[in-house]
């Protein structure tokens, strides 16, 4: 377990480092001066020095991309153009709202998709999974947006349910946790559908079977615990696609998360506040896609001893 868990660890490392430099590259080289580009042809000679020795562009590209790297670990994420307030107090304001929606999303998905699929999968030639199956294959195909537009439309507007946006209490929460667990349970039950039916055509399910032992004891002790653990490693990209996905919900559903602070400052060309906001999410997702690699490492001892 410790060379599998050393192995998962300095994965984890070496790809944020290439994230970071990726986005320092893509954000403050790339699109040329960024201090030209914030103030545009208008601003005047003054302005422009002053910003460039605020975002520290006289020192070598190099040196300032290890000063952001470490710093970002630091806490040290600079101050924002446009609010004129520091990154860490916008970023604490915003991320649990997010990171929030984004757990709940996780488990939603997860409750709705594993008694799905396991229903599928053990009863296939049945008309209700029948239903669900082509239900998570229509979940899959549906976009995000256009569900998140939807579910407004049925519950907010047609009913008046629930609240249409705008609101971040838990009951406001309510349909943005919906938009983004939907499309990840039709998902995650075709994962749980396919694994479990796989291991139900194995020998081992065969010979339990021919020992007399209980169809849900088969079932749930056997079959299961092999066929659920691909899942593990599906929700983990699930998640990541989760944080993503939140910036185009929040913007749905008009919450005050990290998706309408990122676009506000890719807008208002807010250097410092995109490069720090980016480098975030994908350090949040490197972190839960670690965890859930340990976690089904810890599973399943193939993983641990190959």
């Amino acid at each position: 377990m410790s060379r599998y868990f050393w192995q998962k660890t300095v994965s984890f490392m070496l790809t944020a480092l290439l994230v970071s430099a990726i986005t320092f590259l893509i954000v403050q080289i790339l699109p040329g001066d960024p201090a030209l580009l914030l103030l545009g042809t208008e601003g005047s000679p003054q302005a422009y020095e002053q910003l460039r020795n605020e975002l520290q562009l006289h020192r070598p590209a190099l040196v300032r991309y290890f000063s952001w790297f470490s710093g970002f670990f630091q806490g040290k994420w600079g101050s924002s153009l446009r609010y004129s307030l520091p990154v860490t107090q916008l970023v604490a304001e915003a991320i649990p709202l997010s990171v929030g929606i984004a757990l709940c999303a996780v488990v939603l998905a997860l409750t709705l998709a594993i008694p799905a699929g396991i229903f599928v999968a053990s009863n296939p030639q049945s008309r209700v999974a029948q239903v669900l199956a082509a239900g998570s294959q229509i979940g899959m195909a549906i976009p995000q947006f256009w569900l998140g537009l939807l579910l407004i439309q049925v519950f907010a507007v047609r009913f008046t349910l629930l609240p249409a946006g705008g609101s971040d209490d838990l009951v406001g929460l309510i349909l943005p946790v919906f938009t983004l667990a939907l499309p990840r349970a039709a998902v995650l039950t075709r994962f749980v559908n396919v694994g479990l039916s796989e291991a139900l055509e194995e020998d081992y399910i065969r010979t339990a079977k021919g020992k007399g032992l209980p169809w849900r004891t088969v079932l749930y002790k056997h079959a299961l615990r092999n066929g659920i653990l691909g899942v593990f490693t599906v929700a983990g990209l699930q998640f990541a696609q989760l944080l993503a996905g939140t910036i185009v919900v929040e913007q749905v559903f008009a919450l005050p998360g990290v998706g309408q602070l990122l676009l506000a400052g890719v807008l208002q060309r807010d250097l410092p506040l995109v490069q720090t906001l980016v480098m975030l999410i994908v350090f949040l997702i490197l972190i839960f896609n670690l965890l859930f690699d340990l976690c089904l490492g810890f599973l399943d001892p193939r993983l641990r001893y190959d």
